[in-house]
């Protein structure tokens, strides 16, 4: 079939026929069939109309990046859609654009509370941390902090908190560092860190070192993480994060705690009911 053998111009056929003409400022006139000509999508991209015509029609060869950004914004596509044309287009997903959504849902956040005693949090790319749950305030008391100052690399590097709690600080300081800039990078991101890193720089000398070996790892692992809890004692735990659907600015972080005596110990500070 047809659509199985040039599915990218079967899809940009389908885009522009769901166009409104006359939304765009074109003349509302009689059309043969609905939505954008071919020539409108090509004017709106600034392209050629006849290389926007091979493309439909499997011609001319692949597309560059370039071109399907500016199809892309000729259609109104949504990150979605974008992002299955340039698979269509190319076979790969588009490079990144980090856009930070404002706020966390009512949705997001009941998510979060229903993982108690478990701790768990919500961060950006850029490692802010912008929800948790009450088991997550019993290792981090994010809330004490100002919302500006919420975030893990400040935490670490400039709140004597951050080092206290740590077995190997500096070990655990590198796969942070590492890890923060795979994460930064990988969301299109890297615009949006360089205040934070140039004022750890500033005044982190640790941190600009750590920097400056450009070190790039994961966090994941099955290795059992311990902290020094200033009321709790020893606690362990293991640290996954995830991907949240929908929200591609944003990482669901769950600290699980490692054995039912470390549950216990977190339990007895946010109370039972929240362990139920």
């Amino acid at each position: 079939m047809a659509s199985d053998e040039n599915q990218l111009g079967t899809y940009l056929k389908d885009r522009r026929a769901k166009l409104d003409p006359a939304a765009f400022g074109f003349p509302p006139e009689r059309r043969r069939t609905a939505g954008l000509r071919r020539e409108e999508v090509a004017q709106r991209a600034n392209i050629s109309p006849t290389w926007y015509t091979w493309l439909e029609q499997g011609r001319g060869g692949g597309p560059s990046s370039d071109v399907l950004d500016r199809i892309a914004r000729a259609l109104m596509l949504t990150e979605v859609e974008r992002e299955h044309l340039f698979l269509l287009g190319l076979g790969r997903p588009p490079e990144a654009r980090y856009h930070r959504d404002e706020g966390v849902t009512p949705r997001l956040q009941r998510v979060l509370d229903a993982l108690e005693p478990t701790p768990a949090l919500l961060r950006t790319a850029t490692w802010d941390v912008v929800a948790w749950n009450r088991g997550a305030s019993v290792l981090f008391d994010y809330a004490s902090l100002p919302p500006e100052q919420r975030n893990i690399l400040r935490f670490i590097f400039l709140d004597p908190r951050g080092r206290a709690v740590q077995y190997d600080w500096e070990s655990v300081a590198r796969v942070v560092v590492s890890a923060f800039r795979v994460d930064a990078a990988r969301a299109g991101a890297a615009a949006e860190i360089k205040p934070l890193v140039d004022e750890l720089c500033q005044l982190s000398a640790d941190f600009a070192q750590m920097w400056r070996d450009n070190d790039v790892r994961a966090t994941h692992g099955e290795a059992v993480k311990h902290i020094r809890h200033p009321l709790l004692g020893p606690i362990a735990f293991e640290y996954s994060a995830f991907a949240v659907d929908g929200r591609p600015d944003l990482s669901l972080v769950i600290y699980n705690p490692a054995t039912a005596a470390d549950v216990a110990k977190i339990t007895s500070l946010i109370g039972p009911a929240a362990a139920g």
